[in-house]
């Protein structure tokens, strides 16, 4: 050690500060190496290597397997008998395995994080159905919806008085035809419910040859589309508190859902409507409002500051859990 060196010749204080080495690292480096840890003897009062097994026997016994210790001390107490200490029980439990459940735990499946990229309509929907309180308390409507991720168009809805699989499965199969969706070139996205999760929806998505893609159990940012689209169903100035009945639920979707594809403008695609994306028609919206600026622009410069002005451009994809390789931007 190129300091202890120096230290015989100039003092341990100078060489430490010459090298930059603490003096507490310098005076534990020149302590010898300890030697091998003894073992430590066994108490007297520690129990034997029997009355450990059978204490291991007794906590792992049919009787106690579901019992804490604390409970076995004081059973075993009351019929006449003592083993050990609550504190001991624990110790051999822990020398044995983690102290857990002794009894078989169901495992939870692990579910693989969905990650799906659109980048052109009709290639990903997600879909979700979501509750209409009716005229009493615990009366509901459900409304189903079918989205498309890329242009937030909503492709198909359906107001129901209950929540199943043939509905849903009617309602998706109908909107395919609508829409001529291709078999192998859609991906349908929802959460775990059981229309989605059922075996009669995934047999009608096959035979479509539409891929299903399923999020994960209480994690809404797997289905954030159809999440959103709700919140703007349900925060229309129009939505009323509750519908009389399931006519009055069906008139006002007939109303709202060509208002959100034709006159609301998202945020997410540009400021423009689901219509105008799903149907090709947002680059010649987009080079229009690029002419009216540049207008604006050659007219009076100096009213804009941050130089010549741009429009806001569409995004090339979008994406649920955007995946590690995906480098391209998403609307937000």
């Amino acid at each position: 050690m190129a300091a202890r060196s120096l230290a015989e010749k100039v003092g341990v204080q100078p060489a430490c500060r010459a090298l930059g080495v603490s003096r507490s690292t310098f005076y534990r480096r020149a302590r010898p190496a300890p030697g091998p840890q003894q073992p430590r003897p066994t108490p007297a009062r520690a129990l034997s290597k029997v009355e450990r097994e059978r204490v291991e026997e007794t906590l792992a016994s049919p009787r106690f397997v579901d019992r804490a210790p604390a409970e076995v001390v004081a059973t075993m107490l009351d019929e006449g008998r003592y083993l050990c200490s609550e504190r001991t029980m624990y110790r051999i439990l822990a020398a044995n395995q983690p102290v857990k459940d002794r009894r078989s735990q169901r495992v939870h499946p692990k579910y693989a994080k969905p990650e799906l990229v659109a980048a052109a309509p009709n290639q990903v929907w997600s879909w979700d159905i979501t509750r209409l309180r009716g005229p009493q308390t615990w009366s509901y409507y459900y409304l189903y919806v079918l989205l498309d991720l890329f242009s937030r168009y909503a492709v198909g809805w359906m107001v129901a008085d209950r929540e199943n699989s043939a509905l849903a499965q009617r309602l998706i199969e109908e909107t395919c035809l609508k829409h001529g969706v291709e078999p192998d070139v859609l991906t349908l996205h929802s959460d775990r419910g059981a229309p989605m999760t059922s075996q009669g929806t995934a047999q009608m998505l096959a035979r479509l040859g539409v891929n299903r893609s399923l999020g994960r159990p209480r994690v809404s940012d797997d289905n954030p589309y159809s999440e959103a689209q709700f919140k703007t169903l349900k925060y229309h100035p129009g939505f009323p508190d509750r519908f009389p009945n399931q006519d009055a639920a069906i008139s006002y979707c007939r109303s709202f859902f060509p208002w959100y594809n034709n006159d609301h403008r998202h945020a997410g695609i540009a400021m423009l409507t689901p219509e105008t994306v799903h149907y090709g028609q947002a680059q010649h919206v987009l080079e229009q409002r690029q002419n009216t600026l540049n207008d604006a622009w050659h007219r009076h410069p100096e009213r804009f500051v941050g130089g010549e002005p741009t429009h806001q451009s569409l995004p090339q994809t979008v994406w649920i859990n955007k995946p590690d390789d995906e480098t391209t931007d998403m609307a937000h």
